[in-house]
């Protein structure tokens, strides 16, 4: 059926004329080599009997790589047989010395059980006795001790690793003494917040084996990414070898960029993205095709759901074979549907990026992406889910109004002729660093001189001291709070704590699901409409100090979107180049306060109300990049006019950044500001949206030039007429002659 549809789409004169690229990626065969001599023959009989008789090249040179002790990062796409890189030489290793030990780190908790299915049926294949264990937060307590006197393989996420058990080392000594090997898997995940966290972690963990006299080999798995070794290699601190020649087959997939018609012209308004996805996919389900749709948010997976459910309204009693994916489902509830895309059962998926990550869901036939995911890398993760190694498969790009989307579809030789982009870490951001200097205390004291991985920190360890947090005596600095520092530090956000939601509809309230702290402002404030598997949700009441929200069922035709106004002022300036412009990188603080919501309409996505939100404000040090106009460069134009390119130039730039950086839009923010407390300038603040930043800023103050040509560029190919989403903004926001007055400003920033 997908060779049908995709046979009528190219006659079809409704779809053909808003696809700006139909590219046909080949089919390609398998690269083979033999199994390495050391193999055990138990284990080479076990991979036989699961129709695996020899090796792809890059599997080879992987576990060839490993056998030797050299640490090694393998990059290769999505079901190109990763997993088997670091199962084979684990294993063949647990064979010959049965006190071996490894470590297996996945970003999820639903991963890491995927895994650990697959290693059960290696292992049994084998008949030989390793004990493969899951260990997180849902693991019974009655099994734990077990675990770590009998687990040859423990596979864990880093927030486990991190909380349950570096800081109880002493309970894991038999797997910390024959630790050998530790497996990080989906290392493209670990970029930003999560993978500065993560290289503070590794720190820790490399700490406790240096102490128990283990000194275990790394082999660490991604997809592509610009740098791989090294990300790897900041994340280690050691030096990693790249395997990146893939070797597994692939079947044909057409690849289709599609940008909605536009239905006002002078206004630069698209039909929107996520109806457009909602009528591919429908085609592709109707017709028996399994498909996956990705969307940006959370939001986007429950409206999309309701919008296919009702498309495919069902008799009473009878399934509809639709699902939604995100954070913020309970565990069985997400694990329901990944057992039910593996079956068949389910017929479409809406997902966020949840279901990027190689968990098993089967071989689907079509994908559909909502919006382009912030980055190439992305955008080939998500369509990897996509395609059998036999017969075609599909995966559509489906445009936003948004100038990044809009630069992708209307160029999208930068997609095909451009490398993914770079990942980026900063392990010695000041906040983490000190927050995993507390917890490395906890575990083991510190002495005077020694460094955490590559960092210095005497300095730190003295003013924890002066804090009396750690108590310094004989040249060593020991614990001495009454606290527990893991369990206060969040590897993912800025904060530890999410907001339960409680859902008051019956007589007896459950738990439906969570937020995270950070977010429940703008997500579930009072009157908000919380939407769980493509149920309404009205908020009846946010209670931030008890972290619950509580919601009744209800039923109406619209959901909700919140505004966030900041107030951003400068604390210490770090870089600066004065030339034509000024620009400055540096310490900034940033108030931000959720201020009203809007009703938007289901279907049309028209506003039909708002409501005021009363909650405090937020309070944030992050870095920034800024640039600022001096005076004689704005060639007369008035104060109304600076503010209209302000705006028009914050939201392209908001937008394009993340061409240049491995970073969500929502990593960054930007600020304008007509006069600024800092120089009392025109300036164009550009932050990182997390405490203490992650390098965004630093990178976007080497890269700037780029990013306002590319902006430039987006302005000259948009064919609205004052300005739209897709380029300066609507007109509402930027004014009229708002995307002239962008011009303006872009010209004396590249002239």
């Amino acid at each position: 059926m997908l060779e049908e549809i995709i046979n009528q789409w190219k006659n079809d004169p409704e779809i053909i004329s808003n696809i700006s690229r139909w590219e046909i990626l080949p089919e390609k065969k398998a690269e083979y080599a033999s199994f390495p001599e050391w193999v055990e023959p138990q284990l080479k009989k076990a991979l036989q009997n699961r129709g695996i008789d020899k090796l792809y090249t890059h599997q080879a040179e992987a576990v060839e790589t490993v056998y030797r002790g050299n640490n090694a990062v393998v990059v290769t796409p999505t079901a190109s047989g990763k997993t088997l890189c670091y199962n084979l030489p684990v294993l063949n290793r647990i064979i010959n010395e049965p006190h071996a030990r490894a470590l297996y780190l996945f970003p999820t908790k639903a991963l890491s059980r995927d895994q650990v299915v697959e290693l059960l049926g290696l292992v049994e294949e084998t008949g030989i006795e390793v004990n493969t264990y899951t260990y997180d937060g849902d693991t019974g307590t009655s099994i734990r001790n077990h675990i770590r006197q009998k687990g040859h393989l423990v596979v864990t996420n880093p927030d486990m690793l991190h909380s349950g058990i570096l800081p109880h080392h002493t309970k894991w000594m038999r797997l910390f003494e024959n630790l050998r090997y530790i497996v990080i898997d989906e290392m493209h995940h670990y970029r930003g917040i999560f993978g500065s966290h993560l290289a503070n972690v590794i720190r820790r963990l490399k700490r406790i084996c240096r102490f128990y006299k283990s000194n275990p080999t790394f082999i660490l798995c991604s997809a592509t990414i610009a740098n791989p070794r090294e990300l790897a290699e900041t994340l280690l601190e050691e030096p990693v070898v790249e395997i990146s020649q893939n070797g597994a087959p692939h079947a044909q997939k057409h690849f289709l960029f599609y940008n909605p018609p536009v239905i006002n012209r002078e206004l630069g308004i698209r039909r929107s993205a996520m109806l457009e996805s909602q009528k591919l996919a429908a085609r592709l389900i109707q017709e028996g095709v399994q498909t996956i749709v990705f969307t940006r948010s959370r939001l986007g997976v429950e409206v999309l759901l309701s919008y296919l459910r009702e498309k495919f309204k069902s008799l009473p009693g009878h399934d509809s074979g639709l699902r939604g994916y995100r954070g913020g489902y309970l565990p069985n509830e997400r694990r329901a549907i990944e057992e039910g895309l593996r079956r068949g059962e389910i017929k479409g998926v809406i997902s966020t990026n949840a279901l990027e990550l190689g968990i098993d869901i089967g071989r689907l036939d079509a994908c559909v992406i909502t919006g382009y995911p912030g980055s190439i890398a992305g955008t080939w993760q998500q369509s990897g889910r996509a395609g059998r190694r036999t017969g075609q498969s599909l995966a559509v790009l489906v445009a936003s109004s948004a100038p990044l989307d809009q630069f992708m579809v209307n160029h999208p030789d930068y997609f095909w002729q451009n490398p993914p982009e770079k990942a980026m870490v900063n392990p010695d951001n000041l906040i983490i660093l000190t927050n995993h200097l507390r917890c490395a205390a906890f575990e083991l004291p510190f002495k005077e001189g020694d460094t955490f991985g590559n960092a210095p920190v005497q300095e730190i360890l003295d003013f924890l001291a002066e804090e009396e947090v750690l108590y310094r005596s004989g040249g060593q600095y020991h614990w001495m709070e009454n606290s527990f520092p893991a369990e206060e530090i969040s590897l993912r956000s800025a904060t530890s704590e999410n907001v339960v939601i409680v859902d008051n509809t019956e007589a007896q309230p459950r738990v439906i699901g969570e937020v995270d702290r950070f977010s429940a402002p703008m997500l579930v404030h009072e009157e908000a409409i919380y939407m769980h598997g493509g149920q309404q949700y009205q908020v009846e009441k946010l209670d931030l100090e008890e972290k619950k929200a509580y919601v009744r069922a209800v039923s109406v035709n619209y959901f909700t979107d919140s505004n966030l106004s900041v107030d951003l002022k400068v604390m210490e300036v770090f870089e600066e180049e004065k030339e034509k412009v000024h620009r400055h990188w540096g310490e900034v603080r940033v108030n931000a306060l959720v201020s009203m919501f809007k009703k938007i309409k289901f279907n049309t996505h028209e506003n039909i109300g708002s409501g005021p939100v009363n909650l405090p404000e937020t309070e944030m040090h992050t870095t920034a990049f800024w640039i600022s106009f001096p005076e004689g460069t704005l060639k007369g134009m008035s104060r109304s006019e600076v503010q209209s390119g302000l705006i028009g130039l914050s939201h392209l730039a908001s937008h394009l950044a993340p061409l240049f950086l491995l970073g969500d839009p929502r990593d960054m923010r930007a600020v304008s500001q007509v006069k600024s407390p800092f120089n009392e300038l025109p300036t164009l603040y550009l932050y990182d949206n997390y405490p203490g930043g992650v390098g965004y800023s630093q990178e976007l103050f080497k890269k700037w030039k780029e990013i306002f040509n590319t902006a430039r560029q987006r302005i000259y190919t948009c064919g609205c007429l004052e300005g739209c989403p897709s380029c300066v903004g609507p007109v509402e926001e930027v004014g009229e002659k708002g995307k002239e007055h962008t011009l303006q400003l872009l010209e004396v920033l590249c002239p």
